[in-house]
């Protein structure tokens, strides 16, 4: 067969990219959705929330399923179902009437959808060991791209033609990902002959018993929840730092958007140098750098220092994903690889979930500069927690095979 490995990223960064797109042009106004085309007035705040939460919970939950049968018949079709799926979300996002049918859909997009982890597993499995952690540097840039010109796009497009019809543009969006991917996607190192299906009792069992994807997993967990911490209150913190409220939007999305930028141009260089130095001293270094950039951000009492720190941690925790990515590869046997990355999934989504609900506690109790600092020391923690033998990744994993049936 010819194959090319880098054929293979290239094609899948653009799918990951047009998915990735499809959420940031569309779900950041699903609130304006709910008030101008479905008719909610009354506990909006609340209303966004629970449908928010209702795919991160459907999401968490399924993950290990959908890992073990694309352990089981390939990373590709899992990843063309999910595709499929999703558009199809998106196109009765575009059709819904009421707020509880939305419940649903949010639901069902939850239960079926995961072309993003998929995309991630195919690379890692499917890319020489020696480029492994350029592959997924590269990969994780096709969403930072996204989060850069999607919310810009997202706004004019819905403005223009209103929230309702940019789920429509996002569910082609996502179907042009799952053509490209059909047509272009390779699959060579999967012999179906040889995969076997497991229970998702005996797939925790597995997992379990390697400590380092354990420790990758809980890393993931409290890197998420960090993100998510803080992300529902930036715009809230830019106001308090002297914007003012019309052109609050504008600069919390140039602060959004530079994390983005910093992590396009250091994400890939991340990856390369996991490969020569190790994915645990490139991932300790993210997440000093995130940890000491949370801590200083309480200092800036401006917006222009506050968004150039926010730039230069994103240059130091884009080094995080790639690294947790590389290192969950490099930790787990590829008959099992796609469970390991659905069990990322799951922890990343149950961040996402709590992220925001500990913020908002958080925020409501103290300010918001105390989050910040919060937020610091439980990254700096788990830098730390990294040089204890216990939970060093240095610990040989038990199950680098697959020893249920």
């Amino acid at each position: 067969m010819n194959y090319s490995w880098k054929r293979n990223l290239f094609v899948l960064w653009v799918g990951t990219f047009l998915v990735s797109m499809a959420y940031s042009v569309s779900i950041p106004f699903m609130s304006i959705f709910l008030q101008e085309d479905l008719g909610v007035s009354d506990h909006l705040e609340a209303w966004t929330g629970v449908i928010f939460a209702s795919t991160f919970l459907a999401s968490s939950l399924i993950a290990p399923f959908w890992g073990s049968l694309a352990d089981k018949y390939g990373r590709k079709p899992m990843m063309l179902r999910a595709g499929i799926c999703l558009s199809i979300a998106y196109f009765l996002y575009f059709v819904v009437q009421n707020p509880y049918e939305l419940i649903l859909v949010r639901i069902m997009e939850g239960l079926l959808a995961g072309y993003i982890p998929s995309a991630i597993a195919l690379v890692a499995t499917n890319t020489p060991e020696k480029n492994i952690g350029y592959a997924l540097g590269i990969i994780s840039t096709s969403s930072a791209t996204a989060s850069i010109l999607g919310p810009l796009l997202g706004g004019v497009v819905s403005h223009v033609i209103g929230p309702r019809n940019t789920f429509f543009m996002a569910g082609v969006m996502v179907l042009i990902a799952f053509i490209i991917a059909v047509l272009w996607v390779k699959e060579p190192s999967f012999n179906k002959s040889d995969a076997k299906r497991s229970s998702i009792a005996s797939d925790l069992k597995v997992a379990a018993a390697n400590k380092s994807l354990m420790s990758a997993l809980f890393i993931v967990f409290i890197t998420s929840t960090s993100i998510m911490i803080l992300e529902p209150l930036l715009t809230i913190y830019v106001l308090k730092l002297g914007s003012s409220q019309s052109s609050a939007s504008l600069n919390a999305g140039i602060i959004f958007s530079a994390v983005g930028v910093a992590t396009l141009i250091a994400a890939p260089r991340w990856g390369k140098l996991g490969g020569k130095w190790g994915y645990e001293k490139v991932l300790f270094i993210g997440l000093l750098g995130g940890g000491l950039g949370n801590l200083l951000q309480i200092l800036f009492h401006n917006l222009i220092g506050f968004g150039s720190l926010r730039f230069v941690y994103g240059l130091f925790f884009a080094a995080v994903y790639p690294a947790l990515n590389a290192f969950i590869a490099q930790k787990t046997d590829p008959s099992f690889r796609s469970r390991a990355f659905s069990l990322n999934q799951s922890a990343n989504q149950m961040g996402l979930l709590l992220g925001p609900l500990i913020g908002g506690f958080l925020a409501s109790q103290t300010s918001i500069p105390i989050v910040f600092a919060i937020n610091g020391c439980m990254l700096l923690l788990v830098a730390v927690l990294l040089k204890v033998p216990r939970f060093s990744f240095h610990t040989s994993p038990t199950s680098l095979k697959e020893t249920s049936k």
